[in-house]
């Protein structure tokens, strides 16, 4: 049987995403199944999974803002800029204080560029940046636009650590974020925890472990509680619109449908659901006729 559905998983550390992935494929027993956004391997906490059908909806989902909370190392920097590289400079941490720390982590809240770490899975002509990078060639300078929703400190400043939470935007680099802020204080820095607690409105509070799935011996998700969202019930980041029964044949045969008072705009995205409650397909706006609040949709995934 096939499941399709997201599937909240506490991934802990020393696994990769990938490894978390080919876990669910062993467990359920289904090949296709993808996650909603990497997480490095010393890292913990919530990685979506979308299994089944819902792998066609990664691209809603891998956009969600994310939560993090961690610590923060002052005084060492790694190649890495996490605890898994290799030490490039210690320096004094005498001078810095509490206060010009929480004073530079509140400047970093905003939009910037952020440059992406020369050890990360990015890659160039099929070739991650962080295999260029071990074999001492030229990693190639890519920036990209990140925004910091909200970076605070959750401790005082003892032994050069500072604990944090941060959110901010999808494909943001946490450990980057950490060496910026070393530089910024003139003592270099490297993360040395990394939790994520949220991928939008998904919560690690509702998340399982390998380790329990393994334990219960779990082959049905259903059994998982708050750990699963059937595919029906997954939240995407758009209106959702009940479609009658005539307009629910168009649909899946992918021809357009007119929708009243969506108050939508040409390219907007649109959940279409049956008046069972189905996720039936998703669909664009591609075109407004007047300011009836009548919008035109085309069918651009559709679910059978």
């Amino acid at each position: 049987m096939t499941h399709s559905g997201l599937l909240l998983v506490d991934k802990e550390s020393g696994w990769t995403s990938h490894d978390v992935v080919q876990g669910a494929r062993r467990v359920f027993g289904q090949r296709k199944i993808g996650h909603c956004g990497t997480l490095d391997p010393a890292a913990t906490g919530l990685l979506v999974l979308t299994l089944g059908k819902a792998t066609r909806l990664t691209r809603f989902l891998i956009g969600a803002p994310k939560s993090y909370s961690g610590t923060i190392r002052l005084g060492i920097s790694t190649d890495t800029y996490d605890a898994s590289g290799k030490v490039t400079a210690e320096k004094p941490i005498d001078t810095v204080s509490e206060e010009a720390v929480r004073s530079a982590i509140a400047g970093m809240v905003g939009s910037m560029e952020q440059a992406v770490p020369a050890y990360s899975a990015k890659k160039i002509h099929g070739i991650k940046y962080y295999e260029l990078a071990r074999r001492g060639e030229e990693v190639p300078t890519t920036v990209k636009r990140i925004t910091i929703f909200d970076f605070h400190c959750d401790s005082e400043l003892r032994d050069g650590r500072m604990d944090f939470t941060l959110s901010c935007s999808t494909g943001t680099y946490v450990r980057s974020i950490a060496n910026d802020l070393g530089e910024a204080l003139g003592c270099g820095g490297h993360l040395e925890v990394l939790r994520r607690l949220a991928v939008g409105p998904f919560g690690v509070a509702d998340a399982r472990t390998f380790g329990s799935l393994a334990e219960q011996e779990v082959t049905e998700p259903q059994a998982l509680g708050s750990a699963w969202i059937p595919f029906d019930a997954i939240p995407l980041p758009f209106r959702e619109i009940n479609a009658d029964g005539r307009q629910e044949r168009r649909i899946t045969h992918g021809q357009t449908v007119l929708i009243r008072g969506a108050d939508c705009e040409e390219g907007d995205w649109i959940k279409l659901v049956n008046q069972r409650n189905q996720l039936i397909a998703v669909g664009s706006v591609v075109e407004t006729i007047g300011d009836r609040g009548v919008g035109v949709v085309r069918p651009r995934i559709v679910f059978r």
